[in-house]
C-alpha cells in the first residue's frame, strides 16, 4: 500500500510523472553513453604499456602528442588531420545544404500523393548498409565506369584513370550518405512555412533574395540547424568512407582513432584523440546553437 500511495502521488505530480517516464531512457543514456564516455576520458590520462596495457603514471603526454609536441619538437601532423577533418565535414555540410535546400522546397510543393513517394526516394539509400553503398561507389568511380569516362571526356582526368581513391570520391560518398539527414528535418520546417509573410514581403517590393532571407529563412532555421548538425557531427568522425574511397591518400580523424584502438593498440592516445575531437564538436554545436538562438530572437 505504501508503494501504491507513492506511485499514485508521483502520477499526480507532472514533474515526477515526467521524470518517471524519462527514467528508463536516462538510465540507458547513463549506462551506454555517459559511463563509457567517462571511461574514455579517464583512459586518455594513462600511459600505454609495451603490449598495449594501461599503465601508470597518469600523464598529459597523450594530449601533448596529439597537439604536435613530441620528443623531436613540434610536428603538426595531428593538428593538420583534425583541421582537414573539420574542413571536409564543413564542405560536406555546405554541399548537402546546396543540394538539400532546393530539394526540400521542391518536395513540399509536390501534390500530396507524390510527397510520400519523393520522401521515400530520399530515404531509400538508408535502407542499404553503409559499407555496401561505399563499395557501390567504388564500382561507379572505377576506371571502367561511366563517371570516369565522362570525367576523361571533359578533360578532368586522364583516360583510363579511376576517380578513386581520392578526396573527390570521399566528398561524393559523404554527401550521398548524409544528404537525407539534412533533407528530412529541413522538409519538416518547410512544410510549416507561413507563405503569407513571403507574399507580404513581395507586395512591399522586396526582391526574391530578401524575401528568402527575411521571410522564409527565419521560419526554417530550426530544421536547417538540426539538419546541419546531423551532417557535420558524424561527418567529422567518419572513417569507413575515407578508408574505402580515399585509401591512404585521405587520413581523417576517424581513421586515426580507429587505428589507435585497432592495429596500434594504443588506447590512451586513441582516447585522447577522441576526447579532443568530442570537445571540438561540442564547441561547434555550441556555436551553432548560439547563432540559431540569436536568429530566433531577432525573428
Amino acid at each position: 500500500r505504501s508503494l501504491q500511495r507513492r506511485f499514485s502521488h508521483a502520477m499526480n505530480s507532472p514533474r515526477r510523472y515526467a521524470t518517471l517516464l524519462a527514467a528508463p531512457a536516462l538510465l540507458w543514456l547513463i549506462a551506454l553513453f555517459l559511463i563509457p564516455l567517462a571511461m574514455i576520458v579517464g583512459i586518455s590520462f594513462f600511459t600505454n604499456g609495451a603490449f598495449g596495457e594501461l599503465e601508470r603514471p597518469l600523464t598529459w603526454e597523450n594530449y601533448a602528442r596529439f597537439l604536435g609536441f613530441g620528443s623531436f619538437g613540434w610536428e603538426p601532423l595531428y593538428p593538420i588531420i583534425i583541421a582537414r577533418s573539420l574542413l571536409l565535414a564543413a564542405f560536406t555540410m555546405l554541399l548537402c545544404l546546396l543540394l538539400g535546400l532546393p530539394l526540400a522546397f521542391w518536395i513540399s510543393n509536390l501534390p500530396p500523393r507524390w510527397k510520400t513517394f519523393a520522401l521515400t526516394l530520399v530515404v531509400i539509400p538508408l535502407w542499404t548498409n553503409l559499407i555496401v553503398r561505399t563499395y557501390a561507389w567504388q564500382l561507379l568511380l572505377a576506371k571502367d565506369g561511366f563517371l570516369a569516362h565522362a570525367a576523361a571526356a571533359l578533360n578532368f582526368t586522364d583516360a583510363g584513370e579511376p576517380l578513386y581513391p581520392s578526396l573527390f570520391a570521399v566528398c561524393i560518398g559523404l554527401v550521398c550518405d548524409y544528404l537525407p539527414f539534412l533533407v528530412l528535418p529541413l522538409y519538416a520546417s518547410v512544410e510549416k512555412i507561413d507563405w503569407t509573410l513571403a507574399e507580404a514581403a513581395r507586395d512591399l517590393g522586396a526582391s526574391g533574395a530578401k524575401v528568402f532571407r527575411h521571410a522564409l529563412l527565419p521560419q526554417i532555421t530550426p530544421g536547417l540547424a538540426a539538419g546541419l548538425t546531423l551532417v557535420f557531427v558524424p561527418a567529422t568522425g567518419q572513417f569507413v568512407i575515407p578508408d574505402l574511397l580515399g585509401g591512404a591518400k585521405t587520413v581523417l580523424l576517424g581513421n586515426v582513432i580507429q587505428q589507435q584502438f585497432g592495429a596500434s593498440q594504443n588506447w590512451p592516445f586513441g582516447s585522447a584523440i577522441a576526447t579532443v575531437a568530442m570537445i571540438v564538436v561540442l564547441l561547434a554545436l555550441w556555436l551553432n546553437a548560439r547563432v540559431t538562438r540569436r536568429k530566433e530572437e531577432v525573428w
